[in-house]
């Protein structure tokens, strides 16, 4: 090893979105209200499945499950975001960098098996219908979701460690709006082959070992809902299936935009949107996707909204 990869940087600097300060301000505000309404979409998602028994199921078990991940995932981003689209100084030490790059690859990686769940949760609901209250009982419930997040930790664990083990004697300017992977491998002066190579595999297998399973669960769903005679039960099946496949469109389509590819590729401009929509507007989004595509939802907001104010009359 040559002297030069002895000076270890200790903070980096993220370049941000933009160096104009009108632009840098606009967004600031944009960021903030969708930020807001992330925190409000989510956590009421999360308190309405709490309080009414009737979505007491495995299919809002998860989505409670999304709606935490979503509220954590944006928690992780935005408010550094905000702070460095207010301030000159865009510092971050390097233990705060690699914290916020482990947190979010935990929870990406995390979010895409709950989606996996999601998916096989509607196949065993649809497909087999008689044996629902068995095959998705609680106690799988529960496997399914401590596994994804067991895969998060895993897949999150490897590509920090990676990552920690190079050196940064050069440049310490992150050309992105937070501590992703690409944007700190192309900072390190020593050779990242073997890391990126290590990084795609296990951040490939995750993204396609998933999108497999949700992929061969809508195959069976689409099967058998074009066999079934009653239109009543297409519809409900095309109603609670649509929400999730828009979500998971809109998730899978700007992460394997961004990752998928070699980290030469990188491109600021680009990925940073596509960033954005990942960790910023596909949270935000997700409540409304699910809520106001889903009668049961708007069904159970109302009840726990009429249930508050009779206790209210009441006092």
């Amino acid at each position: 090893m040559d002297g030069r990869n002895n000076t270890q940087v200790s903070s980096f600097i993220l370049r941000g979105l933009t160096d104009s300060a009108g632009i840098q301000l606009a967004l600031f505000t944009l960021f903030l209200l969708m930020y807001l309404i992330t925190m409000l979409g989510n956590a009421g998602m999360i308190l309405v499945i709490r309080l009414d028994l009737q979505l007491h199921t495995p299919m809002y078990f998860f989505l409670s499950h999304l709606s935490f991940l979503d509220l954590s995932y944006s928690t992780v981003i935005t408010p550094k975001t905000l702070e460095n689209l207010l301030t000159s100084a865009k510092s971050i030490s390097r233990m705060n960098c690699f914290t916020q790059l482990y947190f979010f690859v935990f929870l990406a990686a995390t979010e895409c098996f709950l989606l996996s769940s999601m998916a096989y949760d509607r196949y065993v609901a649809i497909c087999n219908p008689l044996h629902y209250p068995v095959v998705m009982s609680l106690r799988r419930c529960c496997f399914l979701i401590l596994g994804s997040y067991l895969i998060g930790f895993l897949d999150s664990f490897v590509n920090v460690l990676c990552i920690s083990r190079l050196h940064f004697c050069e440049s310490n300017i992150i050309q992105h709006f937070f501590c992703d992977t690409y944007p700190i491998l192309a900072l390190s002066c020593t050779d990242t082959h073997d890391i990126e190579v290590m990084i795609f595999i296990v951040s490939g297998t995750t993204l396609v070992v998933s999108l497999i399973t949700i992929s061969v669960s809508y195959v069976f769903i689409l099967s058998t809902v074009l066999k079934s005679t009653s239109t009543s039960g297409k519809q409900k099946a095309f109603s609670t299936c649509g929400s999730h496949l828009l979500g998971v469109t809109i998730f899978y389509g700007t992460t394997i935009f961004t990752y998928l590819k070699p980290s030469k590729s990188y491109s600021l401009g680009k990925d940073q949107v596509a960033s954005v929509f990942y960790t910023i507007v596909v949270p935000m989004l997700n409540p409304f996707i699910y809520s106001l595509r889903n009668k049961e939802v708007k069904n159970a907001l109302c009840r726990v909204t009429q249930k508050r104010d009779g206790s209210r009359q009441l006092k």
